[in-house]
């Protein structure tokens, strides 16, 4: 657009309509020079607009530094210190050297935080030889202790600015934010389980990241590429959650409510998306949640087993052949042994699932009568028991044949899928035999015994039906090692099976073994562990043969990477070390003891005085939350009362943003704190943890709602303002009060003690003086 005034001439420039002002005389020449001049004046001054287009802006919120900083201090001050084993140190240290002697152990929690321990203790040149022996034990000079606590005071010190961010994603103002990473900061419980070598502030870390990145996502609600982003980021955090401790479960749970009712609410709900969209949209969340998900977790335990390749004190959970797949132990018995079961073959039966137990008989019998008067068959014992022994040999023979020894061990009488053999005791040469006879132990069930011919009328009922139920893998003959199998009685098409229960003192307290209806079960599934042919007819030699013959180990035994994998999800699925079971411990708690703190847990005493590290939280942030709890609660309801009754307390945005605090904060508090109501095994204060996190949060988010509630009164305001002026000071004296039990580091005297013990029910530990 040109406009003529006088000799000025106006002009826009491009888009952004810059206008240029310039003088035109009466020649025509000197028109068009001019114009020229103002093109090139044009096309030099876009040159600078297409080099800020690459900007890069940095936004540093100051606060949440600080926060960070404050944490980092905290949480590091004095790491190494004490130079001593400390609570659960014990096992996940164990582990640690474990890792770094590439040994396989055992844990039914996942491997993740071990892992990211592990790999900081091998960059400090940390070689595995301290012994984690017991609470208290004093570490050595080259044990990098500092590195092996470094992970999780570094993920304790993350906790505080992603939880300042996750309010923010909340809705909630900066000072709100501030004041719940605050009290984050201020909890001794935090504080003591990011100082050592546990998994809690890892877990936590990796649960708050997953959590704020889904609200970044529901925020964004797809309409920027960011959007995919976030959802792709808060996958791999609540991933890796639930692979440093399965309660991260819990979180995922949480975030795929969150997800699913954003969807129902902004894409079903939206008129304008057609159904194919919608349909897409649905697709392309399942297959980034999951498809990473999956991917994430099986690549970790994928590390975690290749590793490990090496036998260990564990290994004895997992089944023979997996057993036989890692580096020595197992492995240098049976990767010399022939693979096919035959008639006149030595083996030993191994139960495959739970318990680790050989099937074992020895000369006892069983009593005549039992403690309850029920008579037996007073057969010789068969039972499983839990150590080698040279008792725990068999020998396996068909019915028809007399002679044992193998003679043609290249081709030899394999026993296959569906024939009847006899199990024959190498120490005693008494055949398995099972009578319609009550067990002792679990009279519904029928006695299995070696049978004793005492010339009455019990016939021998010992034939029995190998059925081999992983066939489609391993082909219809018995393999040693390999081949699953489960043994029918056939006379009473009842399966050998392992009780679980143990037998009285006449029974030496070794486990009972008894034969079942039901044939298809875990406990009547055994495989051949040990594997040898038979070669001589004599009796005593074959006893010699039994006790003294050593395999030559000529090869390994292979077990594919999925295979293992599969067994050990099944292991730490349906089966627990004994500890975990044990409700004995003098500082186990209940979760009704949780919400108000009834008692802590002592991690370690200092054994110069009465110095220690007790896991005790603020008082007042605990019952102050807990109180929270309740108060939203009761707010909500109200709310929900007045709504009903056409009033209306909040504007729409606030009651938005009340109910999403909701749906987050209480909904997180409920699903990592209701399911310890379920669980049967020892729990302490510490599994309260991420339940506790999400009840401060909510404490400091309805703060800020009831300071928004007063704000228009004066009064009010400014008692709430006081109360919250000592409320916050009265949390920081409680912090430094009880910081001595989080570090450990100050010498105290028993009366010192005694003065910290608020609550009868908290049980302090001191020497004697």
């Amino acid at each position: 657009m040109e406009k003529s005034n006088g000799d000025l001439v106006e002009k826009p420039k491009n888009k952004k309509q810059i206008k240029k002002k310039v003088r035109v005389s009466s020649s025509e020449k000197q028109g068009k020079k001019i114009e020229n001049i103002s093109e090139n004046d044009e096309t030099y001054e876009q040159k600078p607009d297409l080099f800020n287009n690459f900007k890069i802006s940095i936004e540093i919120n100051v606060l949440a530094v600080i926060l960070f900083a404050s944490a980092l201090s905290s949480r590091f001050f004095k790491l190494d210190q004490p130079r001593n084993v400390v609570f659960d140190e014990l096992h996940h240290g164990k582990y640690i050297s474990l890792y770094m002697k590439r040994t396989f152990f055992f844990d039914t929690h996942p491997p993740l935080g071990k892992q990211l321990i592990a790999a900081v203790a091998y960059l400090c040149n940390y070689d595995g030889q301290f012994k984690f022996e017991r609470i208290g034990s004093e570490f050595t000079d080259g044990v990098p202790l500092f590195g092996l606590r470094f992970v999780p005071a570094l993920c304790g010190s993350l906790i505080i600015p992603v939880a300042y961010q996750l309010m923010l994603e909340l809705g909630c103002r900066n000072w709100c934010a501030a004041l719940a990473a605050f009290l984050l900061l201020c909890e001794n419980t935090l504080l003591t389980q990011s100082r050592f070598i546990l998994m809690e502030s890892i877990l936590i870390f990796f649960t708050l990241c997953g959590l704020l990145f889904v609200l970044k996502y529901k925020r964004l609600n797809m309409k920027s590429p960011s959007a995919l982003i976030y959802l792709i980021i808060a996958s791999v955090c609540l991933t890796m959650a639930t692979c440093v401790k399965y309660v991260g479960l819990l979180s995922w749970l949480l975030s795929l409510w969150i997800i699913c009712r954003d969807f129902w609410v902004n894409h079903l709900g939206d008129k304008r998306l057609s159904d194919f969209t919608i349909f897409l949209c649905a697709v392309l969340r399942l297959i980034i949640t999951f498809t990473i998900s999956i991917s994430i977790y099986f690549s970790i335990f994928f590390v975690h087993l290749i590793i490990l390749n090496k036998a260990g004190p564990h290994d004895s959970v997992m089944t023979s052949a997996f057993q036989a797949s890692l580096e020595g132990g197992l492995a240098s018995i049976t990767k010399g042994q022939p693979l096919l079961v035959s008639h006149g073959s030595q083996i030993t039966l191994r139960h495959t699932h739970g318990r680790t137990c050989w099937l074992h008989s020895h000369t006892h019998v069983y009593p005549i009568k039992y403690a309850d008067k029920r008579g037996s068959s007073h057969q010789q014992q068969v039972t499983c028991y839990t150590f080698k022994d040279v008792n725990n040999w068999w020998i396996v023979k068909r019915p028809d044949r007399n002679t044992l020894a193998v003679e043609n061990t290249k081709d030899p009488d394999s026993i296959k899928h569906g024939d009847i053999i006899q199990l024959v005791h190498g120490m005693t040469s008494r055949a398995l035999n099972s009578h319609d006879v009550a067990a002792p132990v679990s009279p519904q069930n029928q006695e299995v015994s070696c049978y004793i011919d005492y010339n009455v009328s019990m016939p021998a009922q010992n034939l029995w039906k190998v059925e081999i139920i992983n066939r489609d893998q391993f082909g219809d003959v018995w393999q040693a090692i390999n081949s699953q199998v489960i043994l029918v009685h056939f006379n009473s098409t009842q399966a050998l099976k392992f009780s679980g229960r143990q037998l009285p003192d006449w029974g030496f307290n070794q486990h009972e073994v008894v034969t079942d209806k039901i044939i298809s079960q875990d406990d009547t599934v055994w495989n051949v562990e040990e594997h040898r042919y038979t070669k001589s007819e004599n009796e005593k030699e074959r006893e010699r043969e039994l006790v003294a013959a050593e395999m030559i180990p000529s090869k390994g035994t292979k077990l594919g990477l999925w295979e293992r994998f599969w067994e050990l999800q099944y292991k730490i699925i349906f089966s627990s070390p004994n500890t975990q079971n044990v409700h004995s411990h003098m500082y186990s708690s209940d979760p009704l003891d949780w919400p108000l703190m009834v008692r802590g847990v002592a991690y370690w005493l200092s054994e110069h005085d009465n110095g220690q590290i007790h896991l005790l939280g603020n008082i007042v942030v605990w019952y102050s939350s807990t109180f929270c709890i309740i108060l939203y609660l009761a707010f909500f309801v109200f709310y929900l009362l007045r709504q009903r009754r056409k009033i209306y307390d909040l504007s729409f945005d606030e009651w938005e943003q009340f109910k999403t605090i909701g749906e987050v904060l209480v909904v997180g508090y409920g699903l990592h704190y209701i399911p310890y109501f379920f669980i049967d095994r020892t729990l302490f204060l510490h599994h309260y943890l991420p339940a506790l996190v999400f009840k401060i949060l909510l404490c400091a988010a309805l703060i800020q709602h009831v300071a928004n509630i007063v704000k228009t009164k004066l009064m009010l305001r400014f008692i709430f303002h006081l109360s919250l002026c000592i409320w916050i000071l009265s949390v920081m004296y409680v912090f430094k009060r009880f910081i001595v039990f989080s570090y450990g580091t100050t010498p105290l005297t028993s009366k010192e003690v005694f003065k910290l013990r608020w609550k009868d029910t908290w049980d302090f530990i001191i020497h004697k003086s």
